[in-house]
């Protein structure tokens, strides 16, 4: 079975010398703004002369992923298999730390299943980022008024889903190491419900990238941190899906611990 750039279903990055890294990591954060900026402006150009599609998307997410690798960063994939067990749409509900993980995503998801975020709308006006997350069609919301994003998580997400686009929900209301599981909303489950669809749990632990004081995108970076994310088998929604919602907090709750005790 192919799982695109990766070719197991669980992805380690590769070791590195150590000499490399101890020069590389004196000046991290500047070879991550050099390399992640680069691939930015080139895809900002490309989405706003409309060259930007889902290829595009993925071999930019990919080469993202290398720069976090020349870096330092070691990448724990797991579960890969869980991506591809369903056939149609499903829905991956997974916490939010930084980053790392919407630019990361595309490269492990994309290959197999087309795919969206549910993003704020700040992303969609954002600079930099804007054009590039306009072009991958998003459900965008507000934040600031929740029924208002319920309908249109619902009503936009359901067309989505019908139409055999996968989505991608972070139901925290903002990015965080932290995870508080009281702030992870229902508002994925029941979208699953109402499309009929599966949900696939993702864990991660990605505060390798920090999240910046003065750009939230482009913190410092703690060479002491890998980067872990955990695909689970997917799962319907049956009744009211609280069971179900709490079921995506414990998957998250105990990887965490795994990887905090690693």
């Amino acid at each position: 079975m192919s799982f695109g750039y990766f070719d197991s279903y669980e992805y380690k990055s590769p070791e590195r010398k150590k000499g490399f890294l101890n020069w590389v990591r004196r000046d991290s954060w500047i070879h991550l703004v050099l390399g992640y900026g680069k691939v930015v402006f080139r895809t900002r150009k490309e989405a706003r002369s409309g060259k930007y599609g889902d290829k595009e998307w993925t071999d930019s997410s990919f080469e993202i992923l290398r720069v976090l690798e020349k870096i330092g960063g070691r990448f724990n994939i797991e579960g890969m298999e869980n991506i591809v067990k369903i056939n149609g749409p499903v829905i991956f509900l997974s916490n939010h730390i930084s980053t790392l993980e919407t630019m990361i995503f595309p490269c492990i998801i994309q290959p197999h299943r087309k795919v969206t975020f549910v993003v704020k709308d700040s992303l969609v006006r954002h600079p930099l980022f804007g054009d590039v997350m306009k072009s991958r069609n998003p459900v965008v919301v507000g934040r600031k008024d929740p029924r208002k994003d319920f309908e249109t998580v619902m009503n936009e997400g359901y067309d989505l889903l019908t139409k055999g686009i996968s989505i991608i929900i972070f139901p925290q209301s903002t990015r965080s190491a932290v995870f508080i599981p009281s702030e992870f909303n229902s508002l994925g489950v029941k979208l699953a419900k109402k499309a009929g669809v599966p949900v696939v749990p993702v864990a991660i632990k990605t505060d390798f990238w920090g999240n910046g004081k003065i750009i939230k995108e482009i913190g410092r970076i703690d060479h002491t941190k890998e980067i872990h994310i955990k695909f689970g088998e997917p799962f319907t929604i049956r009744g009211n899906g609280k069971e179900e919602n709490q079921n995506v907090i414990n998957f998250i709750v105990e990887n965490l611990k795994l990887w905090e005790s690693a």
